[in-house]
């Protein structure tokens, strides 16, 4: 056995010791450290920042905060003297300095206007305030609830005070004078409407077979009867035409139905006009009818007959070819909107949005009102048809959208939410399965036109400048872009599916107010603007 390799084996039961001096060496904590892997001690978390000094900082950045706008001393002071100094130097420029604590001179160092503080005594608002005369006035006082005849209370007034006063002479006249112009104003209201005319402009208003203009042409290269969408639409590219006769901003223009062979627009100068879209591209007809703007405009399913509504408190009813005007409706109040029931039973009623915040039903067979939905607190701005015409989406000034089933004056389904704007102009998709909604806040909303009228979130279209403006929207047939005008008088083109900005242009020199997608030309794009000219693009 070896006992020289068993006694080199040696055994050292004492722990690991710190060197002198190694407690001192403070593990040192950043202080934008949101996680810590290890438990720190007391003088480790609380040790003073380490480090180069960031060159980049002003001196102002480095002084320390404990506002975001700088440094507050810790002063005690009552929240009255706070305020009563803080009036003192807002009226008289002088206040008591908040750095000294009363030891001084006197026990007064003023700040601010020293002279003014001398002169009056460096009182304070307080202290300061005069008594006014009407504060000594005194009050008819008769409290006594038995006196039932002279019994005052609460109500009872000053002993000098004057309850009937007499307008003197000057103001009597002032008001005779707002008086006779409101009667005048009144007055005019209930003159009758203006007589209607019409102009045609066409030498020929029927062919070689005795068709009208309402026919639509058959050598365009389009099917216009079409029922079925193009298969695929592209980005307008040129201006290829400008029809020009408004005198004023354009307010509204819409394609003649299923066709769109014709265009019809409506005018701040109070006209309407019908424009060719195919061949030589003429004024066909304009119709003179209203004393004011004409606000909206809106054919019947077989394009014969159509509405105009004026801010001279009419609907009036045309006859499209021969340019009749058929009847005349009025509620006193303005129409912001009219629409017929796209229902084929129903083309003889209409419902027009109104300023007095009604949507007013009327039936052109007997010109009476039928029904009202009285439900919105502000002007109606919009109606659209939804579900197979049996119910009808509204807007208004109430920042709020309203569905209603037809024929019931109560609303079925009220969407409004804080984050709502105003929705002056709405589009249903050609599937109808969305509602495109313009909204104040420079934005276009997508709701669902089915069901439950959920707003789409995920497609929300921004980039143009519409505040201010009812700037209408429209889809491409296919239902692959969305466009719109903008107050600048540009065109946007977005992409449906991802919301993005496709293209925009400069369309109009004032407010592009209006913005139709042909319905059966791929890439045919009408724009109507304050300028008073309609745009075809192509």
């Amino acid at each position: 056995m070896n006992f020289s390799s068993s006694l080199s084996l040696k055994i050292c039961a004492a722990p690991d010791v710190v060197a002198p001096g190694a407690e001192q060496c403070v593990q040192h904590i950043d202080p934008t450290t949101k996680e810590l892997t290890f438990n720190p001690k007391f003088h480790e978390l609380y040790a003073p920042e380490v480090g180069p000094e960031n060159p980049f900082k002003t001196q102002q950045e480095k002084a320390p905060k404990n506002t975001l706008s700088g440094y507050v001393e810790k002063a005690h002071i009552s929240e009255f003297q706070f305020e009563n100094q803080r009036r003192t130097f807002h009226s008289y420029g002088y206040a008591l300095d908040p750095t000294i604590d009363g030891t001084a001179e006197e026990g007064k160092v003023l700040v601010g206007a020293v002279e003014a503080a001398e002169s009056s005594g460096s009182k304070t608002v307080f202290e300061h305030t005069p008594v006014r005369p009407a504060d000594k006035r005194k009050r008819n006082k008769n409290d006594n609830p038995s006196d039932i005849t002279g019994f005052l209370g609460p109500w009872g007034g000053y002993v000098d005070e004057r309850r009937s006063i007499k307008p003197s002479d000057e103001e009597a006249a002032e008001l005779e004078e707002i008086l006779a112009k409101r009667n005048k104003r009144g007055k005019q209201t209930d003159e009758k409407p203006l007589e209607e005319k019409t102009v045609l402009h066409i030498k020929d208003p029927y062919d070689y077979q005795n068709r009208s203009f309402l026919h639509a042409p058959q050598d365009v290269g389009v099917n216009l009867r079409s029922d079925s969408p193009p298969d695929k639409c592209f980005l307008p590219k040129s201006q290829i035409h400008t029809w020009e006769g408004h005198t004023k901003g354009i307010s509204q223009i819409r394609w003649f139905p299923v066709t769109a062979h014709l265009l019809l627009s409506c005018s701040m100068d109070c006209r309407v006009k019908l424009w060719e879209v195919y061949k030589e591209r003429r004024c066909v007809r304009t119709y003179y009818g209203h004393r004011q703007a004409v606000r909206d405009i809106s054919f019947d399913n077989d394009g014969k007959r159509f509405l105009s509504a004026g801010y001279d408190r009419y609907v009036k009813l045309w006859d499209t070819e021969t340019g009749a005007c058929l009847s005349r409706f009025t509620s006193r109040k303005v129409p912001y909107c009219a629409k017929f029931n796209p229902e084929p039973d129903k083309q003889h009623l209409f419902v027009a949005g109104t300023s007095d915040k009604k949507i007013v039903c009327w039936d052109i067979r007997s010109g009476e009102i039928i029904q009202e939905y009285d439900r919105h607190l502000g002007a109606v701005n919009t109606i659209t048809f939804v579900d197979e015409n049996r119910r009808f989406v509204t807007t208004s000034d109430d920042k709020s959208l309203r569905v209603w089933e037809w024929d019931i004056p109560v609303d079925m389904k009220y969407i409004a939410d804080p984050t709502m704007h105003s929705m002056p102009a709405v589009t249903p998709s050609p599937n109808q399965k969305w509602l495109a909604c313009q909204s104040m806040d420079n934005k276009i909303f997508i709701f669902s036109a089915l069901n439950r009228f959920k707003m789409n979130r995920k497609k929300t279209f921004s980039g143009h400048m519409v505040a201010g403006y009812a700037c209408g929207v429209d889809f491409s047939p296919d239902m692959s872009y969305l466009v719109s005008g903008d107050a600048d008088g540009k065109c946007y083109v977005w992409d449906w599916k991802t919301t993005k900005l496709y293209k925009k242009w400069k369309a109009h020199d004032n407010v592009c107010i209006s913005v139709l997608w042909h319905p059966h030309e791929p890439s045919r794009l009408a724009t109507a603007g304050w300028d008073g000219k309609i745009k075809y693009w192509d």
